[in-house]
């Protein structure tokens, strides 16, 4: 693909795991997203909430992969289908992406091989390479690009980046920031740029953040030479420290905003009026992570 794709305004999609849910999904422990793609009877469901965001402006879906990574697998007892499922997950994008007869980029979605919103990663690198790397590998064939989803430290980034060397495919990076505007590692977003950025690089985003997290790093943003831009989430409030450590963590309803609560504040409008701003800045890269919906793609794929 062009590497100078993201110098142009695009449009991503929104959070697919809460769309599902939205949609009826009802999965099992902390397997989210993953239930979709392990219960053949939730199949098209995938397919469709791909087509709703695509429908509504997006020009890339990611792969429905976040929680298809092996440690949250492991940590519901469905290791088993690691292998299986990040597969169909690219497949189900590709049907999508067919059906809907437009020309749809399909990012395929690296998640952290830890913990989500933690620097932690233990002890066992060798093993977060690992993962990285057989995730990677699944979902290599079928996608343009890679997506590095909610990477919480330069360790993780240059682990990472490592790991998906050999497919040489390109790369957008995500990144999450706290709402002083620092990455969980206490890094600064230009240490992160200057650091690990090579030349498979598309660009860089903030993801899974609060409109106020990227607010506070607008001006350092407009310092690089590399496109940039967001995945806002609405979540009401991540809490530092907070971790999916056990397949209870989200009780019964097996849904985050249990815990992190939805801030019902950002919808639509407030959505557009804060792409908006931001793009006016210099972000050319719109888009939406956990309970962001079609509709609130829609309003921002005005943008373009």
């Amino acid at each position: 693909m062009n590497i100078n794709y993201f110098k142009s305004t695009r449009i991503l999609d929104g959070g697919m795991g809460q769309e599902l849910l939205f949609k009826g999904l009802k999965p099992k422990g902390t397997l989210w997203s993953a239930h979709a793609l392990i219960d053949e009877n939730c199949h098209q469901m995938v397919i469709d909430a791909h087509l709703d965001f695509i429908k509504a402006g997006a020009e890339v879906i990611v792969t429905s992969t976040f929680t298809a990574r092996r440690n949250r697998l492991i940590q519901n007892d469905c290791e088993k289908y690691f292998e299986k499922i990040n597969i169909k997950a690219v497949e189900l994008a590709q049907k999508a992406r067919d059906i809907s007869k437009k020309d749809i980029l399909i990012a395929g979605g690296l998640p952290n091989q830890k913990q989500t919103y933690t620097a932690d990663l233990g002890k066992d690198l060798s093993s977060i390479k690992k993962n990285f790397y057989d995730q990677a590998k699944m979902l290599n064939n079928g996608i343009d690009f890679f997506y590095l989803d909610v990477m919480s430290s330069g360790l993780e980034c240059e682990i990472a980046l490592k790991s998906i060397e050999t497919f040489d495919l390109p790369v957008l990076v995500g990144v999450h920031l706290r709402d002083n505007g620092q990455l969980p590692s206490g890094e600064k977003i230009e240490e992160i740029v200057k650091k690990y950025k090579n030349k498979n690089w598309l660009g860089i985003i903030m993801a899974c953040v609060s409109p106020k997290a990227y607010g506070a790093v607008t001006n350092d943003l407009k310092k690089f030479d590399i496109p940039y831009g967001f995945k806002l989430n609405a979540f009401k409030k991540i809490p530092v420290g907070y971790t999916v450590a056990s397949k209870d963590a989200w009780g019964n309803a097996g849904n985050p905003n249990t815990v992190l609560g939805r801030d019902t504040e950002l919808n639509e409008s407030k959505f557009y009026e804060y792409a908006k701003k931001f793009k006016e800045n210099g972000a050319t890269i719109l888009g939406g992570c956990c309970e962001i919906r079609p509709s609130h793609i829609k309003e921002i794929s005005k943008l373009k």
